[in-house]
Formats: structure tokens, sequence, C-alpha cells
């Protein structure tokens, strides 16, 4: 199933509120319970780099909207694909970042890749 850019676009709008909104439990629920996340920042926290799992995902990013109270992003373009697309957006600070969601037939997210500049 090809990502189709309004749907995709519907989609980054909606995921990108939610953590403006610093709303975890909306966020969350756009992910499969089995829900793999890969990011840089979660090496440097301490972890493998990998975060397995809705509750950990919960407690990785409640640790993260504690951290970074004023975090914020702004959307700047997105990507689609096959069963995929990427969130291009930049931070409070002004870094550039690129999440790339991968989502299982249901419509949840599977898989989630985070890269920053």
């Amino acid at each position: 199933m090809i990502i189709e850019e309004t749907e995709a676009r519907t989609f980054a709008e909606g995921w990108l509120a939610a953590w403006n909104d610093h709303d975890l439990e909306q966020i969350l629920s756009l992910y499969a319970p089995d829900v793999v996340f890969l990011s840089p920042v979660a090496e440097r926290r301490g972890g493998s780099g990998r975060v397995e799992g809705i509750d950990k995902l919960r407690r990785y990013w409640a640790a993260w909207f504690e951290a970074e109270p004023g975090l914020k992003f702004e959307l700047t373009a997105v990507l689609s694909g096959f069963r995929c697309l990427t969130i291009l957006c930049r931070n409070q600070q002004g870094q550039t970042l690129a999440e790339t969601l991968e989502f299982q037939v249901d419509g949840k997210v599977i898989r989630a890749f985070a890269c920053y500049s």
C-alpha cells in the first residue's frame, strides 16, 4: 500500500500536533504494541538506541518531555512511500530531524527511525 501524499501530510500534521501538545497518549495511540523505535538520542541517554514495545516507549518519551519542556516541532516536508512515510521538521533549537515511520496493515506504526542533523 503506497501512502498517498495527502494522507501522509494529514498523518504528519496530526503527529506533530500531538508532539507539540506533549500529548503522550495521543502520540502512543498511533503506534503498535510491539513497536520498535531506533534513535541515536536513545543510545546517548544510556540505552542501546533501540526501544522495543509501547510500554518502554511510553517511559522513554515521558522522560523526554520532562527533560525538554519547551519541545516543539515545525513541519518542513513529508515524504511518502510504500507503507511508510518520512516527516522532516525542525525542533525548537533549529535542529533538523527526520522521522521515518513504517506502518502495519492496520495503520499503526510498527517501526520508527529518528535521524538528526
